[in-house]
């Protein structure tokens, strides 16, 4: 069966109102590095910002760069930063494999270390795939004062769910390509350029269905091509295979932190019909807190709604902040 194609982003974007690079000392270790960040309008404006956070781990910015519209649309201004090991941000390519250094302590503390540093109080907080796992983890374990809103998109609750979810609609592929992905995977060929080929027919179904792939999400991934040391070592090879420090990773139970007192703007949810993160994958998310949950859907797109169907996203997501 076809399916329509998304309608992508076709609007420019905003220039950045203000950029600049923050001191971040990584935690328990005598290191300091620099969290380069983007602030879209003014924080002083008296609408509540908000804060995004990327996916990856260790995947660029610049895929989330339409959430800059709502600075347009709605007045709301928006900040954006590449986390530490990637983009603009100190990377640390000597870290490969180092999981005692690559955790989610360690972003939770860069997170706390920006808003202090901005002066940032009340805000909203958003995170798309594995940032919306570090915005969950974030929120449940800190319990920061100021946050209003939480959004996460398109992520996972747990790692299981989300392979659970991977392997299920692989066996939606062809044949042949399931049959390769399986013998480089017996072989341990995951590196090969044929795993490669057949892991893109999938991710051209389930990770971006837009043709061809927008710059603004091209970019990240060719830099990850670079520089995978923190995809790598929290993640692993694969959406099929995880080995990183990451594979056991589940928020379900923290889940219920998340009360009225503690997210008293209520919680948005967001996924594609196409998307790895699947209703499964991201359910505990609304089952499970007891602040009030929105759930929207995007019907032709995949793992990136807010690149295939901006328009839409952008109004949801707005429509939400705004209420």
């Amino acid at each position: 069966m076809t399916y329509p194609k998304p309608p992508g982003q076709e609007r420019p974007y905003p220039k950045p109102t203000r950029t600049g690079k923050i001191p971040f000392k990584i935690p328990n270790h005598d290191i300091q590095g620099e969290t380069a960040y983007e602030i879209y309008g003014d924080l002083k404006s008296g609408k509540t910002p908000l804060i995004t956070l990327h996916g990856g781990p260790g995947f660029q910015h610049s895929y989330l760069l339409p959430m800059s519209l709502l600075l347009i649309d709605y007045g709301i201004p928006v900040i954006m930063y590449d986390q530490i090991g990637c983009g603009e941000s100190t990377r640390y390519p000597d870290r490969m494999g180092d999981t005692a250094f690559w955790n989610p302590e360690l972003f939770i503390a860069e997170l706390g270390n920006l808003k202090e540093a901005l002066g940032i109080e009340a805000f909203d907080l958003l995170g798309q795939s594995w940032g919306g796992m570090l915005a969950a983890q974030y929120v449940t374990t800190v319990q920061p004062k100021g946050l209003r809103k939480l959004i996460i998109s398109d992520s996972l609750a747990a790692m299981r769910l989300w392979q659970n979810s991977a392997n299920k609609l692989r066996k939606s592929l062809p044949a042949e390509i399931q049959e390769t992905m399986a013998r480089c995977e017996k072989e341990g060929k995951m590196e090969s350029p044929e795993y490669e080929a057949a892991c893109n027919e999938f991710n051209k179904r389930y990770s971006c269905r837009l043709d061809p792939i927008p710059a603004e999400l091209a970019g990240p991934i060719e830099a990850l091509t670079t520089d995978a040391t923190v995809a790598m070592t929290m993640f692993g090879p694969s959406d099929f295979i995880v080995t990183g420090s990451l594979k056991d990773w589940s928020i379900e139970e923290d889940l219920k932190k998340l009360t009225p007192e503690v997210v008293p703007g209520g919680m948005l949810l967001m996924n594609g019909y196409f998307d790895v993160a699947q209703d499964e994958v991201m359910f505990p998310f609304f089952k499970e807190p007891s602040t009030k949950v929105k759930w929207v859907r995007f019907g032709l797109s995949s793992h990136c709604p807010q690149l295939e169907e901006t328009e839409k996203y952008v109004k949801a997501l707005g429509d939400f902040l705004e209420s």
